[in-house]
């Protein structure tokens, strides 16, 4: 935590959310985090956060050094990509954030193979699901799926995904199988609360026609994987990316509900903060995964 600069330290600990989480993190005493956090604002001559033992928030000056400090720190880290850009050989630590579904089944296995192509590279893989806008703070490139919710980021699609509907034989031998999205309000379905995405709203698309339903389910959760696990075990119609459920369908232990139908496009991205003055190891990591994931179709 000493090798951290001031600004370094304060932003780190703001995202953090806490003395504690800071202090668990670079394995020293709360109090020493504590007594950091005081010399700077003794320094400043200002209060950064108001605090109590479980709790802080940013006084005015503090979300000013944090809003001002974090676009010096981004100013700093693309001045520092440029000269590492330099080098034509890929090198250094690359900080990677994916999702926790993909990232565990696609992401990790690609950079196992990067790593034995560029022996250079050092990677830190973090999957997490939080928002990228936080995430670009603290990593190279991040995979994410879907559309960017910040337009300031840069991107490049490295895999098509599409959503499609999906239930278990057995789901489907009790209770039917649906043959317009109508059909889904007497269904069933399984939905998935995550983002700021209107829950259990459908938007389904076939050639020229869009129909939208709103689907109802006693079962919900902010968690894929539970309700791809819900989807198995024969409790309901579920909308899910079909990277997440390719393998399944194969096996026959799921079934594409009206196959005729999809929702908008999922596509895998590659984001990074800026096209422009990418570091070396970033470039050859994203164009590694562009060719290893073209055509790809889960």
């Amino acid at each position: 935590m000493n090798k951290l600069t001031d600004l370094e330290f304060f932003l780190k600990l703001v995202r953090l959310g806490s003395l504690t989480a800071l202090a668990r993190e670079y394995g020293v005493a709360a109090s020493t985090v504590s007594k950091r956090l005081a010399a700077i604002e003794a320094r400043l001559g200002v209060r950064l956060l108001n605090r109590s033992t479980r709790r802080m928030h940013l006084t005015v000056e503090g979300e000013h050094y944090f809003s001002q400090g974090g676009r010096l720190a981004a100013d700093l880290r693309e001045l520092e990509q440029t000269l590492a850009g330099a080098r034509a050989v890929p090198r250094g630590l690359l900080r990677v954030s994916a999702t926790m579904g993909f990232g565990r089944e696609h992401i990790a296995p690609a950079v196992s193979e990067f790593c034995d192509s560029y022996p250079e590279v050092e990677v830190a893989l973090y999957l997490s699901d939080r928002p990228m806008s936080q995430d670009m703070q603290d990593f190279d490139v991040a995979i994410r799926i879907g559309e960017l919710p910040d337009a300031s980021l840069a991107a490049r699609r490295i895999a098509l995904n599409e959503r499609i509907l999906c239930a278990s034989p057995a789901y489907l031998g009790r209770h039917g199988s649906p043959v317009r999205p109508y059909d889904l309000l007497s269904h069933r379905c399984l939905i998935i609360r995550e983002n700021d995405e209107t829950h259990g709203v459908w938007k389904l698309t076939a050639e020229t026609r869009t129909e939208t339903v709103k689907v109802r389910g006693r079962l919900s959760s902010n968690d894929g994987l539970v309700v791809l696990s819900w989807a198995l075990d024969g409790q309901g119609i579920a909308l899910r990316s079909r990277w997440n459920v390719a393998h399944h369908l194969r096996a026959g232990r799921l079934v594409h509900v009206l196959p005729d139908w999809a929702s908008k496009p999922a596509d895998i991205m590659a984001v990074f903060p800026t096209r422009q003055h990418l570091t070396a190891k970033t470039r050859a990591f994203v164009d590694f995964l562009a060719k290893r994931f073209e055509g790809a179709t889960f």
